[in-house]
């Protein structure tokens, strides 16, 4: 059974998750997002008190 002799696949395996872990999370994080979205002022929620009508 060809399935079960590790010699053919194992080694593309192990040298496509070489190249997946170590080349493509760099090409990513030096990717530039051009959309981000810039930071606005915040105001300060302030909840007001609700008058209850049947007090």
């Amino acid at each position: 059974m060809p399935q079960l002799n590790p010699t053919p696949w194992l080694l593309m395996l192990l040298f496509s998750w070489l190249v997946f872990l170590t080349m493509i999370p760099t090409k990513i994080m030096q990717h530039h997002f051009t959309g981000d979205p810039a930071p606005q002022i915040t105001k300060k929620y302030t909840p007001t008190p609700w008058t209850w009508p049947w007090h």
